[in-house]
């Protein structure tokens, strides 16, 4: 009702200022005479402020609560009912799942359908409803399992749509990161570690190797297979500090084998970068190729 409050107080505002710009008219023609403020007796003014304030409430109804305004009868019984009676409760009940009805269908339906695939048709929304109905009423369980399996049983199979829909639309990312990948790794100064980390040294450092919790001045850039250019530390003209275990796992893998001095490129499969996720310009899947340089161990 936070809108009707405002109705009401731009009613009494503009009754305010209406009896203001009457007396300011009567002053002007009569300077000499006092103007009488109280023109009217408490009870009439009672009941009149009472009846301005339905201004706009008839439209209020039936815009924003949907109300036919056929029934306004109906709305002024139940405005004058003291105390609401047990068939009052059971028809507010009912108002609440005719109201809840239209959410699901116009709202959450198309919400999750939108979620699991944008451009198929998943669910069935008469089982939808169905399956909605028993979740509140306890009856007619088509599967009668606990809520609990319920939810497990909905977030396996939504991940499931998820993965499905990732690559559908970014599983040539994840083949072409493979394929690059497998070549590059046939290449005589190329090094492939046990979690599929790909790295050529460039420059051969002597310095101290950091720990996965110690924090490092780094320069670097990085590129995508295509050769698209994400992010780079020298455009910035500023090196970059952080702790080695605060990046993506094949930066952290890289840097506690890298000795200070040392001036790496590393090819990065998808699963130890963003995997899925999207970050700025690297869309999901992406094998990522950096050149990273260690300046230093921050102490």
């Amino acid at each position: 009702m936070k809108n009707l409050k405002y109705i009401i107080f731009a009613v009494v505002a503009m009754f305010a200022m209406s009896m203001t710009a009457a007396t300011k008219k009567k002053a002007k023609k009569a300077p000499a005479v006092e103007v009488k403020v109280d023109t009217i007796s408490a009870h009439d003014f009672s009941y009149l402020i009472g009846k301005a304030n339905t201004m706009g409430l008839k439209n209020y109804l039936a815009q924003r609560l949907g109300i036919d305004t056929a029934f306004i009868a109906d709305f002024v019984k139940g405005f004058d009912a003291a105390n609401m009676t047990e068939a009052d409760k059971r028809m507010k009940a009912r108002l609440a799942g005719l109201e809840i009805r239209e959410q699901v269908e116009q709202q959450i339906i198309p919400q999750m359908e939108k979620q699991i695939d944008d451009s198929l048709k998943v669910l069935d929304s008469k089982l939808f409803l169905s399956g909605f109905r028993a979740g509140i009423s306890g009856e007619n369980d088509l599967i009668p399992i606990s809520m609990d399996s319920t939810q497990a049983v909905v977030r396996k199979q939504m991940t499931y749509y998820n993965n499905a829909r990732m690559e559908r639309k970014y599983g040539a990312n994840r083949k072409a990161g493979e394929e690059f990948l497998k070549e590059n790794g046939k290449k005589k100064d190329v090094v492939t570690t046990k979690s599929g980390l790909q790295y050529k040294v460039l420059v051969k450092g002597e310095g101290e190797i950091p720990t996965a919790t110690q924090r490092v001045k780094v320069n670097y850039e990085g590129h995508l297979i295509d050769g698209t250019e994400f992010d780079s530390s020298y455009k910035r003209n500023e090196p970059t500090t952080f702790a080695c275990n605060q990046v993506i796992k094949g930066w952290t893998e890289a840097l506690t084998l890298m000795p200070v001095g040392s001036k790496w490129e590393l090819y990065i499969p998808q699963e130890l970068a963003y995997g899925d996720r999207e970050s700025g310009k690297i869309p999901p899947y992406s094998t990522l190729i950096f050149t990273v340089e260690l300046l230093s161990i921050e102490k």
